[in-house]
């Protein structure tokens, strides 16, 4: 079950790099989706870093299971607030942020369960 933790940390902390890549390099896409839930622009850059940081405790959680347990709740917290930022303005287009969030319970559990 350890390889299938590894896999899920692997490929939720690619997502979470590539998403803040695009808000850093100023992407359009990524931007306007968060601009379009009422979030600052001048608070892009704290999600952004705050996906690297989630990103950074998936990967050395997999050898310290406190920070990778940490890490996963935390992404999760990060998606369920993304979800709900969606919902709030009533903007259908929450897809991405609800499978990754998906995606970030799935990386919790196993990482629980490999603890």
């Amino acid at each position: 079950m350890f390889i299938a933790t590894v896999a899920v940390s692997v490929l939720l902390s690619l997502a979470l790099l590539a998403s803040a890549a695009g808000k850093l390099t100023k992407n359009p896409g990524a931007t306007q989706a968060v601009l379009g839930v009422g979030v600052p622009a001048g608070r892009i850059p704290v999600l952004a870093a705050l996906e690297i940081a989630g990103a950074l405790g998936l990967l050395v959680g997999l050898a310290w299971a406190p920070l990778g347990i940490a890490a996963a709740g935390g992404v999760v917290l990060y998606f369920v607030g993304a979800v709900v930022a969606h919902l709030r303005v009533h903007d259908r287009q929450f897809g991405p942020a609800a499978g990754l969030m998906v995606l970030a319970v799935v990386a919790l559990v196993l990482r629980v369960l490999t603890a």
